[in-house]
């Protein structure tokens, strides 16, 4: 039987084996995004929830897209040019009982200077999440939907936010 020096030793060396070799492959866990741009403004679509999360993403990068006199203009505009969301029934039993449906939310945004210059092109995202509906669970697959509504937001944001990141340079 080996001693517990040399099983620790072992251990430590397969360990650090394994990290050589993630490391080698190009294996790395992923940062904060780095952005061509120290400050962004993002002109909401009203009542939009997905301008509101990405604003609260970006954090201190984030300027008012209005911007007083003698203030310094961002250096990039996120413009949401819309945001929808849709319920629709895909599914009904033989009664003409909804079984399934679908939530679907669709959101248009593009990115420019503040001299019109477009970093990102008009973009559509649209997410789909489908639900399986029973009468009798109505308060949980209410609460479902409320989740799913929100995964779908967050999912549109985190693709807005990768788009950010490849942006490569703010010069004409």
């Amino acid at each position: 039987m080996m001693p517990t020096s040399y099983r620790t030793l072992i251990l430590w060396l397969a360990l650090a084996l394994s990290a050589a070799l993630l490391q080698g492959c190009g294996f790395a866990l992923r940062g904060a995004p780095n952005y061509v741009f120290d400050t962004v403004a993002v002109t909401p679509e009203r009542s939009g929830g997905v301008a509101a999360e990405l604003s609260r993403l970006l954090g201190a990068r984030i300027r008012p897209a209005v911007t007083p006199e003698g203030a310094t203009a961002p250096d990039a505009l996120i413009e949401i040019m819309s945001e929808s969301r849709q319920k629709v029934v895909v599914g009904v039993n033989a009664a003409g009982l909804v079984r399934e449906f679908e939530l679907r939310l669709a959101v248009r945004f593009l990115v420019r200077t503040p001299k019109g210059k477009v970093l990102i092109e008009p973009t559509d995202i649209r997410l789909e999440r489908t639900v399986s509906f029973n009468e009798a669970t109505v308060l949980s697959k209410e609460t479902e939907e409320v989740m799913l509504n929100r995964d779908m937001q967050t999912d549109a944001v985190q693709q807005i936010v990768r788009r950010l990141a490849a942006i490569k340079t703010l010069a004409p």
